[in-house]
């Protein structure tokens, strides 16, 4: 016996079960009644159950008939979905996919998302990874666009499009009472550091104490954004990293920022795939980051 599902059967069922009266629905549908009443016995038969009652002239759904119409209500609302989604018509959106890279700050996200929060018109889905997972979920159109601090090796064979959408400032945050020194180079020579692993930063820290001529003291080698803004409120030492990460201690005064200009900033990326069909809701976030 055929497993499949005849969907055809399933949309007969439906009208008749929406009309409640087998006569109107065949009217409806513009065939004859015997016809129809047959289509409805043989999705009876491959359901291996009744799907209605007989109540006087009405068909009132049994127990089975009211499941199988909760799912075919969904299914052919998912096809009237597709249908709009391609032809760009749709009033009704379907979740924005997000992927963040798995390091990146937790307030950017928020900052990212707010648009979103704010409107309440979007629902969202956000997945955090590793580059390689993200931009692959992206090539397979399982995310509509990835955040990240860096452009993607242009050596793949898909050409992903990477938009600027901000850059922060790095700076040097810590306790207040950790921060008053005189210079720069007294700063990195007395303190603890907790140093973030991901690339840019780090180079750009690097190449700062190989100009000063200095070795600083690096506690904590941390490649989780989150994980550097924890230490830093646990007094470990001071935190390399960009302001955002830490804006919410800075304004309530429990970590402050050393008045050294560092000359390091970190850029945020939205990479996204030229697609026919983008998500209705990506192109005006986009357009409202500031960057």
């Amino acid at each position: 016996m055929n497993s499949r599902l005849n969907y055809h059967h399933l949309r007969y069922f439906r009208e008749v079960a929406l009309e409640g009266h087998l006569g109107r629905a065949a009217e409806r549908l513009n065939v004859a009644q015997s016809a129809l009443s047959v289509q409805i016995k043989q999705l009876e038969d491959r359901l291996g159950f009744a799907l209605f009652d007989r109540v006087g002239r009405t068909l009132v759904l049994t127990e089975a008939g009211r499941i199988a119409l909760d799912h075919a209500d969904r299914i052919f609302e998912t096809g009237d979905e597709l249908l709009a989604t391609l032809q760009q018509n749709s009033t009704r959106q379907p979740p924005l996919r997000i992927g963040a890279l798995s390091t990146l700050s937790r307030n950017f996200q928020l900052q990212f998302l707010r648009p979103l929060l704010t409107s309440g018109a979007t629902t969202f889905w956000l997945k955090s990874g590793n580059i390689t997972m993200l931009l692959d979920d992206l090539e397979s159109l399982a995310l509509d666009v990835v955040l990240t601090t860096q452009v993607p090796d242009n050596g793949s064979a898909t050409v992903f499009a990477a938009q600027r959408i901000s850059e922060q400032p790095v700076g040097i945050h810590g306790r207040p009472q950790q921060l008053g020194h005189a210079s720069l180079r007294g700063l990195l020579e007395s303190e603890p550091l907790i140093l973030p692993t991901e690339s840019v930063i780090r180079r750009g820290f690097e190449n700062l104490v190989a100009n000063l001529g200095i070795q600083p003291r690096v506690v904590a080698n941390v490649d989780d954004m989150a994980m550097v803004r924890l230490l830093a409120r646990e007094g470990v030492g001071l935190a390399i990293a960009p302001t955002v990460v830490v804006a919410d201690e800075i304004a309530s005064g429990l970590l402050a920022t050393a008045s050294f200009d560092l000359g390091i900033s970190e850029p945020f990326f939205a990479v996204t795939l030229p697609r026919k069909f983008p998500h209705p809701a990506l192109g005006g976030l986009l357009q409202g980051q500031s960057g």
